[in-house]
């Protein structure tokens, strides 16, 4: 046992006081990450906590082996220190946990806009950096001077390091946008959604209700829709919106007719009202086709309370090509798997050769809001690759409201609150 800890000790040894504290502080880092994470989820723990502590090993042999062999200047410790914490957050942040603000209302009321989120990288495996020249802590533009920050010099494949499970129905995902194709897959925007259905799934909305391969889905207890409200002609008194957190809505034409985005309990409350004679949920019938909804396409008569059926991608799994699945699936043919797709005659020529099967190189995921009716997911763009997979949406260490009081800026109620 001694001959092991033998070496670390001696590196520990030419350390000096300013990079002692800064092991010992990521030290202390990295044991509190895992004992949170090893209390809410026990199993897998192994593999990412020994990648984080090789990472910070790394590190300190460094300083201690190149940096210490010449003498430096107070300058150069405060140099060092810094570019010592850089790498250690920078490493951090790719492999461990990274920080995420919601800024959006499309996962109201499950999450709100101001909610400060730690999204977990070990949950699904840490994914290798694709453009690993970049500016640390800049996503895809500069701060301040609002320039790329990024360069497309190098680009790895992607490539996902082991993890401690699958991502699952009703996970909450952080990912790449799938559609802003001007920039590499790793810089794309970050967008967060629920995972509504996995590789190998069909999905199915009816009537608002979620389907997945035949069986209603279990409903986000915070999930909204829009609801229609009529009144005896009077207004819905706004200081009750205020304290039922109400914030999407409002009078529509006619007199007494309003329309809000509601919780289920709220439009309990709300219908219990005195002046409202009639609440009910908005919902368009099945065969109302909304063409700005994916596939895009006329023979999809689909909108967004009644949409599908529709076959999640598994990879490994070869499809029959049609003249009408063509649609939901050219745009995973031809962009992310990059293939060349032409059809001639009703034939489908791909990388040239005439086939009329496809078998999917990666898997795929169906994401969508918890805000039914205001989000833009899925429903709109389509399938979301796995390698666009940033994380998983893990806990909430901040919530800040913009629109309040003084003394009520922070949702103190939201604070730690694990995300479900």
């Amino acid at each position: 046992m001694n001959k092991l800890i033998e070496p670390f000790k001696k590196i520990y040894g030419r350390l000096n006081k300013r990079q002692r504290m800064w092991l010992n502080g990521l030290t202390v880092f990295n044991l509190l990450i895992f004992v949170i994470l090893a209390f809410f989820t026990p199993s897998g723990l192994f593999s990412p906590f020994l990648l984080s502590m090789i990472i910070q090993f790394l590190i300190i042999w460094y300083y201690s082996t190149i940096r210490n062999d010449r003498k430096k200047t107070k300058i150069r410790e405060w140099v060092d220190a810094l570019v010592f914490a850089v790498v250690a957050a920078t490493l951090i942040r790719g492999f461990v946990v990274e920080a995420y603000t919601i800024p959006t209302s499309s996962m109201e009321k499950s999450l709100l806009v101001g909610d400060f989120l730690f999204v977990s990288k070990v949950h699904y495996g840490p994914r290798v950096p694709m453009t690993p020249l970049s500016f640390p802590f800049a996503h895809h533009t500069m701060p301040l001077i609002n320039t790329q920050s990024y360069l497309e010099w190098v680009k790895l494949p992607f490539m996902r390091l082991p993890g401690f499970t699958d991502i699952e129905r009703n996970d909450v995902v952080v990912f790449n946008y799938p559609m802003e194709d001007y920039r590499p897959t790793d810089k794309r925007e970050n967008y967060i959604k629920r995972c509504l259905a996995i590789p190998g799934d069909d999905l199915e909305i009816i009537d608002r209700q979620v389907h997945v391969n035949g069986k209603a889905s279990e409903n986000p207890p915070e999930h909204q829709f829009n609801y229609r409200i009529q009144t005896n002609g009077g207004a819905i008194n706004p200081k009750v919106l205020e304290k039922m957190h109400v914030t999407e809505g409002g009078p529509i034409a006619a007199k007494g007719i309003f329309q809000y985005t509601l919780t289920h309990e709220n439009k309990e409350k709300i219908d219990k009202m005195k002046n409202v004679t009639d609440i009910r949920p908005v919902n368009l019938p099945k065969g109302y086709a909304q063409e700005m909804l994916f596939p895009h396409d006329k023979q999809f008569a689909w909108n967004l309370d009644n949409y599908g059926p529709i076959h999640v991608p598994k990879a490994g799994e070869t499809l029959t090509l049609d003249e009408k699945n063509i649609h939901v699936y050219r745009r995973i043919i031809e962009f992310y798997e990059h293939n060349t797709l032409s059809i001639a005659g009703g034939k489908f020529i791909i990388n040239g050769e005439e086939t009329d099967t496809y078998t999917f190189k990666l898997n795929y995921y169906f994401m969508m809001g918890d805000n039914r009716h205001n989000s833009a997911d899925s429903r709109y763009w389509g399938f979301v690759p796995e390698d666009h997979i940033v994380g998983k949406a893990w806990l909430i260490w901040m919530s800040w409201d913009a629109n309040g009081s003084f003394f009520s800026k922070i949702r103190w109620n939201r604070l730690f609150n694990l995300i479900s």
